[in-house]
């Protein structure tokens, strides 16, 4: 079994990791191991060995080994020789913050259930088991839970912590981390995946060092500067080999991903909800969940661990309604018409679509209030008569009377000044009284922690899926919050907010999904800036980033799959000159990029050429007939754009089965004679016989893995006709053949 507890010493265990904590002598839990698996034993006196240092407090005279500063700990809390980072902080009613939390029993259960309010991980079969070791601070009468579930085939441990006051005063919890793991060495790699808007998870690689580093947000969401999942790997893990960590965390605030390197180089990581702007009044009988922290590890390369990371989230987070299914091909109108449309426009770009064999067709912003811009009408989600006076349900007979499904935007998180809402309720938008309001993109924040506020626009948005019969919708949030305050918490609350804001954003999600569960969400959050495990659990697949560009987007979406799989990935097609770049781009090159997601386009079809037309055909036939291996393949990175000069890279996805697989290079500029090029693939049967499309030859999977593919040099011209062949890409699908 994936658990087992032999003397107070518990043992997870995954297909090929284990997961060791002990109770320490005095009562606390203690870090043993994990990593690769070993075998189950009554004991491992070689981990629980420890050395004396000199000059530092022992827990009692005669355990002088027992130093808290150099132990390794499963849950710490400060002030009691530990003077890293700690995983809690409570204060109590006399203001003293220490805690002492006393092991008192544990209990195993089969399976998995979702936390109650929170997105998280769910589990009936499939041999999960979950260990709950609960502990008591008998002074402060406050009891605290570690949940741990063991998900075996995945190689992934889910973590949480839940308090429960229960005693007779008010605490306050200033610090709960979801996930604490001290390592024995700090022999390790930091991969973040930063940015910003339009350039969003970009792969960033540095050694850890003493002292602290961290990622996180103060933003009131993840962010397009920092993504909460990160890894640790060892200086010589690469894409294949070696051995990383996986960290990530299903929520979508203000977050911290910590790793603190001490004076003897042992490693502390810390995962959960951002201690600064944060504190929570825990009432007698009142209890605190903390979101759950995603823990992985392999010894076989960092492909290996975002597959392992990536089957986890489809089997046990995404809705099971959508985690298999073939996700449709859309067309979204935004930057094909941004505000200026009418009913006609939208029904022959519609029209057009349904001839090219798109599935679906999404209307994007301008659809309600009176919005002919960004400065109006967020929160009036009633349709904008002038523009479509015979209402959004007639539109949506119209899309499905063409056979098409049809989407709707909306910004439920936002209220705009100018808005009819607005004006009947000011008190709903976030803002701190007397002080002055900062504007961003024209637009304010909605209190999401009003229960009011929920209520509204559940039956605002729940009313335009009944009428429309909505088959998907497109949730945006285009500002982060600022002057966080709610007059819904008393002053002693107002630290609540980010969290009590989160907790009203999934209340709102859970209720629609409930009620509608065949309606495919999409987050978006001005692309990038919320693409967060929290969000997949409800909104299976992200607006991956507003920038188009298919070069800018060979680092977002490699930076992207690390931490996420491309089913989670929207991709479209945009016109060109590229309005976040300006660069033009063959449409080839751009389907070539998209096709690696959740295929859409995102342009006017009717303006588009006879030529541009038919290309558009050809690539929505080709990626139906290769969807499920696009969008549920084991995704391989081949080569990385963010090493050398970041001229090339590539990218391969492969079947379950191991028989089919599409490889993408993809060359930005085209430099006169170039070195000479083969690409690796990975994921083959190494003696299963295969064709490339357009190339007689037949291979072995060992001879495309190990001996790789000529990729030949593109030239200057083409019979004596000059032609451009920067940003170029290359697709290559690969299909097994009998002998």
């Amino acid at each position: 079994m994936p658990i087992s507890v032999q003397q107070h010493q518990f043992h997870l265990q995954t297909d090929h990791t284990s997961y060791l904590f002990h109770v320490m002598e005095n009562g606390e839990l203690g870090q043993l191991y994990y990593g690769q698996r070993i075998h189950d034993q009554a004991n491992y006196p070689d981990l629980t060995a420890r050395e004396e240092h000199g000059a530092i407090p022992a827990w009692r005279l005669d355990r002088p080994d027992f130093q808290p500063e150099t132990l390794k700990q499963e849950f710490a809390g400060l002030g009691k020789g530990d003077y890293r980072d700690p995983a809690f902080q409570v204060t109590s009613p006399d203001g003293s913050r220490i805690s002492e939390f006393r092991y008192q029993d544990y209990q195993i259960t089969d399976g998995k259930q979702r936390l109650n309010g929170l997105p998280s991980a769910f589990a009936t079969g499939d041999d999960v088991q979950t260990l709950t070791v609960t502990l008591r601070d008998v002074v402060a009468e406050l009891t605290l839970a570690l949940q741990y579930t063991v998900f075996p085939h995945q190689d992934v441990i889910v973590r949480s912590a839940r308090f429960t006051n229960a005693g007779e005063q008010t605490l306050l919890l200033d610090r709960a981390m979801s996930s604490q793991l001290d390592l024995p060495d700090a022999n390790y790699e930091l991969l973040q995946f930063s940015g910003s808007w339009a350039r969003e998870r970009h792969l960033v690689r540095s050694p850890l060092h003493s002292g602290s580093q961290s990622i996180g947000s103060l933003r009131g969401a993840s962010s397009h500067q920092q993504n909460p999942a990160m890894i640790l790997a060892r200086p010589t893990t690469d894409e294949n080999h070696g051995a990383a960590f996986g960290f990530n965390l299903i929520y979508s605030g203000n977050f911290l991903d910590q790793v603190e390197v001490d004076a003897f180089d042992t490693a502390r990581i810390l995962i959960g909800i951002n201690p600064e702007e944060f504190g929570w009044q825990l009432t007698p009988g009142e209890t605190f969940q903390t979101p759950e922290a995603v823990l992985s590890y392999t010894t076989t390369g960092l492909n290996q661990l975002s597959q392992q990371m990536g089957d986890f989230y489809q089997h046990h987070l995404v809705n099971p309604h959508f985690a298999q299914t073939p996700r449709p091909v859309l067309i979204n109108n935004w930057e094909g018409t941004y505000f200026n449309f009418d009913e006609a426009k939208l029904t022959a770009i519609a029209s057009d679509a349904k001839d090219l064999g798109i599935e679906m067709f999404v209307l994007d912003d301008g659809w309600f209030g009176h919005r002919d811009d960004d400065t109006t009408s967020l929160g009036d989600w009633d349709v904008y008569a002038q523009k479509l006076p015979n209402g959004i349900a007639h539109l949506a007979d119209k899309i499905h009377g063409m056979a098409l499904k049809f989407g709707l935007w909306f910004e439920p998180e936002m209220i705009s000044i100018d808005s009819d809402l607005y004006r009947a309720h000011p008190e709903w938008t976030v803002k701190t009284p007397h002080r002055e309001m900062t504007p961003g993109r024209n637009q304010f924040v909605i209190d999401m922690a009003n229960p009011e506020v929920i209520d509204y626009l559940y039956d605002k948005i729940s009313r335009l899926i009944a009428d429309a019969h909505l088959d998907y919708i497109k949730w945006d949030m285009n500002r982060n919050i600022t002057e966080a305050y709610s007059p819904t918490l008393p002053a002693d609350q107002q630290l609540e907010f980010a969290h009590r804001y989160m907790l009203g954003v999934y209340q709102l999600y859970g209720r629609l999904t409930t009620a509608y569960p065949d309606v495919l969400f999409e987050s978006c959050a001005s692309g990038g800036g919320r693409f967060d495990l929290g969000m997949m659990a409800y909104a299976p697949q992200a607006w991956t980033s507003d920038d188009t560009d298919a070069v800018e987007r060979l680092k977002i979406q490699f930076g992207t799959s690390y931490g996420y799989p491309q089913t989670m990935m929207g991709a479209h097609v945009s016109a060109v000159p590229n309005d976040q770049t300006g660069r033009i781009t063959p449409i080839e090159t751009r389907a070539a990029v998209a096709y690696f997601g959740d295929l859409g386009y995102e342009l006017d079809v009717t303006q588009c050429s006879a030529a541009e037309k038919a290309a558009i055909k050809e690539q929505v036939a080709f990626y139906k007939a290769h969807r499920e291996l696009f969008q549920q393949g084991k995704f391989y990175r081949l080569d990385s754009p963010f090493t050398g000069d970041g001229n090339v890279g590539s990218w391969q996805v492969v079947s379950a089965d191991g028989k089919h697989a599409i490889a993408a290079r993809y060359q930005v500029l085209n430099h006169p004679n170039p070195a000479y090029n083969r690409l690796y693939l990975r994921g083959l049967q190494p003696d299963q016989r295969y064709q490339i499309a357009g190339n007689d030859h037949v291979y072995y999977g060992d001879e495309l893995m190990n001996a790789g593919v000529f990729i030949p040099h593109l030239q200057d011209s083409t019979e004596g006709i000059e032609e451009s062949f920067d940003f170029s890409a290359r697709l290559l699908v690969i299909d097994a053949v009998e002998k």
